[in-house]
């Protein structure tokens, strides 16, 4: 195989099994060679074109990125084998060399602390900008809605129960979020949930709009508020900042339509483009099993068009979809990018976060579940493995994470600050240790979500892990370490990062050695009677052979004697016989240069 043959474009995101296929092996040596690098994968688990590219290059390929997200659109085919663009969140986009592609509704999810108003301002977004349902006004709650602009463009919303679910789907890989609403009470300020929903949308790096809410309560502060967003680095544009934060109330329905106005001008700067007219693929919101209906599936199309009798298949779960209904209830028979829906017609009842694809048929679907189920059995793995210091240590080695994201918990609060300053302060060269989240409290599934979503560790300062953190951590393999005495963090985080880092070695000269007589013991064995000028000679040193100022070999030192007997070492002013592996053409008049590595880094 030619070098120009071993050229392969991979996604900028890809399957597993899709990997596979391109590569020309089975799934089981992917995962295997991702084992090999640290990386824990299922055969139906999304991995970034780095990590893609490590396995590739180990195969004896020469990898390239794909720069397109539509190149593998073929109808009749298995729809898994889609190029996926974004990172390992699963977010389908950058189709702009896509000549179908067309803009899409932006993707929204409403977050804040409790009782600052999120619920009330979707009902109130809900109530002015959903039109009337046309099924005789019954309204299901299908976990997301579309609104419409005053421009009449249109806005998607989902409607999780907070950020814990936000961070779930990005543990599971599905990011589906173009921009986050904060939503901060004017009367109430930034409060630990606030920073907490902050931090974990930062981490995501999905651009946020704040809806300052209740500025009509009789104690609203909005300048405090933008104060204490300012203490965690959102300046407000009023300030020369780029932080957007509309004053809304959300309880009159006062802002609604500068906020959705707003939102939209965040999303058109990331130009969201989708293909209508492929096949569909998204990913499950939320899932329950109804006694009369069966199975029912909240699922968002990002990219293509959902048809009623589509065959999809999301994770190791797959059906025929036999019907297909809006948030008011409206049966439809097909469902573009950003269009939530719920679906009737799956065998079992798939997990939030899953990828779903379009299938050619229920034959296919049901083989293609086959496959995974067995590839999933045969790797010893029934769930993702998460992150341990281990894998992170070996993504950043191979170049495919540069932080080292961090999770911390204290007791108090008084101890975040200068554990945070402490800590960031440790990042060396190219690696950056990074808080995402700081927070007062003991350590729970939330916190253990966001290290999984963002590969990175939980550290607990004089505070536990809840117990079903701890048991989430052990499935997801988390790694939860805890302290009692901040310098051991610091300690623990510096070794670690220095740990990270390619180690750097430096050449100690230990001896030099003149040749003085040959001596042949055999046609492929010599041994050279030399004088230790400089130095002390080692056994299995190794060594470089000088004629004439110029190197002719090198190696190890084979053996080293003092006359007749084997010797451990020889100081100068010495003689001695020496033997260097693979070399036998020594002269006299000869120099040999021993020498030894030293670490230093």
């Amino acid at each position: 195989m030619t070098q120009a043959e071993q050229r392969i474009r991979i996604p900028q995101a890809v399957i597993v099994k899709d990997l596979a296929e391109l590569l020309g092996v089975t799934p089981i040596d992917v995962i295997k060679e991702l084992m090999k690098n640290g990386v824990m994968a299922t055969i139906n688990q999304v991995v970034d074109f780095d990590t893609a590219a490590v396995v590739a290059t180990d195969l004896g390929f020469s990898p390239e990125e794909e720069g397109s997200a539509s190149s593998a659109d073929e109808a009749g085919t298995s729809e898994d084998g889609e190029t996926v663009a974004g990172s390992t969140s699963m977010r389908v986009e950058d189709e702009d060399d896509d000549p179908n592609a067309v803009s899409r509704p932006p993707v929204v999810t409403v977050l804040g602390h409790v009782d600052h108003g999120k619920t009330t301002l979707l009902d109130s977004i809900r109530r002015a900008r959903v039109a009337a349902g046309e099924a005789g006004g019954i309204t299901q709650h299908i976990g997301a809605y579309q609104a419409t602009a005053a421009d009449g463009r249109t806005v998607t919303f989902i409607d999780t129960p907070g950020h814990a679910a936000f961070t779930e789907m990005r543990a599971r890989g599905a990011q589906v979020t173009d921009v986050a609403i904060i939503v901060a009470a004017a009367d109430d300020g930034v409060m630990p949930q606030t920073k907490e929903a902050i931090d974990h949308v930062r981490a995501a790096g999905v651009p946020m709009v704040v809806a300052l809410n209740k500025i009509d309560a009789n104690n609203a502060n909005p300048d405090r508020v933008k104060q204490q967003l300012m203490e965690i680095g959102m300046v407000p544009e009023e300030y020369g900042g780029e932080q957007i934060v509309i004053p809304v109330s959300a309880l009159k329905g006062e802002g609604i339509d500068a906020l959705l106005e707003n939102v939209l001008a965040v999303a058109d700067l990331q130009d969201l483009k989708a293909n209508p007219q492929r096949s569909a693929i998204g990913v499950v919101l939320e899932a329950s099993t109804d006694r009369h209906r069966g199975v029912t599936a909240t699922v968002l199309v990002q990219t293509g068009t959902l048809h009623v009798g589509d065959v999809i298949m999301a994770g190791l779960v797959w059906g025929k979809i036999k019907a297909m209904s809006d948030e008011n209830g409206k049966r439809l028979k097909e469902a573009g990018p950003s269009t939530p829906v719920a679906v009737l017609g799956l065998s079992e009842v798939p997990p939030a976060g899953e990828r779903f694809t379009t299938m050619a048929d229920e034959k296919a679907a049901r083989a293609e579940t086959e496959t995974r189920r067995r590839g999933i059995e045969a790797a010893g793995m029934t769930s993702t493995a998460g992150v341990t210091l281990d894998s992170l240590f070996g993504e950043i080695h191979r170049g495919t994470v540069r932080d080292f994201n961090i999770v911390l918990k204290t007791d108090v609060q008084g101890s975040i600050e200068p554990l945070v300053r402490a800590l960031e302060a440790l990042g060396v060269e190219s690696i950056n240790v990074k808080v995402i989240h700081a927070s007062a409290g003991t350590i729970n599934e939330s916190d253990v979500n966001l290290a999984v979503a963002s590969k990175g560790i939980v550290i607990g300062f004089n505070t536990d892990p809840e117990p079903g953190a701890r048991r989430h951590a052990e499935v997801s393999k988390v790694e939860i370490r805890e302290y009692r005495v901040i310098y051991d963090i610091i300690d623990d985080v510096e070794r670690a990062v220095n740990g990270l880092l390619e180690p750097i070695f430096r050449e100690d000269e230990d001896a030099r050695i003149e040749v003085r007589q040959v001596f042949r013991v055999a046609r492929r064995n010599a041994i050279a009677g030399s004088y230790v000028r400089e130095g002390v000679v080692r056994r299995n040193s190794l060594a470089r052979v000088f004629r004439k100022g110029e190197q002719i070999a090198a190696g190890r030192l084979d053996s080293l004697k003092r006359f007749a007997e084997d010797s451990r070492e020889v100081a100068t002013g010495m003689e001695c016989g020496v033997q260097i592996d693979g070399f036998v053409d020594f002269e006299e008049g000869d120099e040999i240069v021993t020498y030894h590595m030293e670490q230093v880094r």
